[in-house]
């Protein structure tokens, strides 16, 4: 028999319809910026600011986007990030989980002050370095692309704390009997604590991967090659004329940028939630 549906009271009615009302418009409101860079990115002319809420038809034109790939250098900038985003995510990921394996299990001297003096340090803000780096790499003739990668390889303190809390949910019992089997602590690393780390490693990589398609301050310094130039340094070149701002091919360049991120958080959507949780919830 079929279940009665509960009748709802008036004010309780009113209360329902009150918050689907609010959460349409917040939805509106987020959606809203995204919705007009899409449009700007097929309409003529270099106006981002129109007086319709909506685009106009009779201005709409591919031209931005056969601009982008065909008159200008954005297919080498995207492939400049996806390459050193995809090699700073594994650089960082790999000295993140060796890193924090040590702090969670390995006993040696300084290991409980050791990760509190990097949260220290990393304090410092990263424009305090920027100076001796780009010196460094000018001196070493690596004001490329290789010294991008040198100077973002290191992985952060917060990431270090996090994956450590993560590893230190990891039941102990696991080792312990690896180690009555005769595993060294190389193979406790490689066969159990990697593994059941992969969801927080997809979580890091993914942070990384991210974080170098806004780096801006570090590639600007030291990438003066616009053949070496990276996303953000590429979008900012649309916008560095000074009379006008090429709105067209910004948006457009906007909207392609977002497919590649999009993609990769979808792809890894279940490892990232399951990463997110998991370091919740220590134990």
């Amino acid at each position: 028999m079929a279940r009665e549906r509960k009748k709802l009271r008036p004010y309780e009615r009113w209360r329902l319809w009150l918050s689907r009302v609010v959460i349409w418009l917040i939805i509106a409101l987020v959606f809203f910026p995204l919705f007009s860079v899409v449009a700007s990115s097929f309409q003529k002319g270099d106006a981002f600011a129109v007086r319709r809420l909506l685009p106009d038809p009779a201005l709409f034109t591919l031209d931005n986007y056969r601009e982008l790939f065909g008159e200008s250098r954005f297919p080498i900038w995207l492939k400049n990030t996806l390459l050193m985003g995809t090699a700073v995510g594994l650089l960082q990921v790999a000295v993140t989980v060796t890193s924090s394996y040590a702090f969670s299990r390995l006993k040696f001297w300084g290991r409980k002050n050791g990760i509190r003096t990097l949260m220290i340090l990393q304090m410092m803000p990263s424009m305090v370095s920027l100076a001796a780096i780009q010196f460094v790499l000018f001196k070493l003739n690596l004001a490329n692309l290789w010294g991008f990668l040198l100077s973002s390889m290191g992985a952060s303190a917060w990431s270090i704390w996090l994956l450590k809390g993560y590893i230190d949910g990891i039941p102990r019992d696991l080792d312990e009997a690896a180690k009555v089997d005769g595993c060294s602590d190389w193979q406790v690393f490689r066969l159990i604590i990697l593994p059941l780390s992969v969801p927080m490693l997809t979580v890091l990589f993914l942070f990384s991967f991210m974080g170098v398609f806004s780096e801006f301050v570090m590639s600007s310094a030291l990438l003066k090659n616009p053949d070496h130039w990276l996303m953000a340094q590429g979008l900012r070149s649309f916008s560095a004329n000074a009379y006008s701002t090429a709105w067209g091919k910004l948006s457009a360049a906007v909207v392609v940028t977002a497919f590649p991120l999009a993609g990769v958080w979808m792809l890894a959507q279940n490892l990232v939630q399951s990463g997110l949780t998991r370091g919740a919830v220590k134990g």
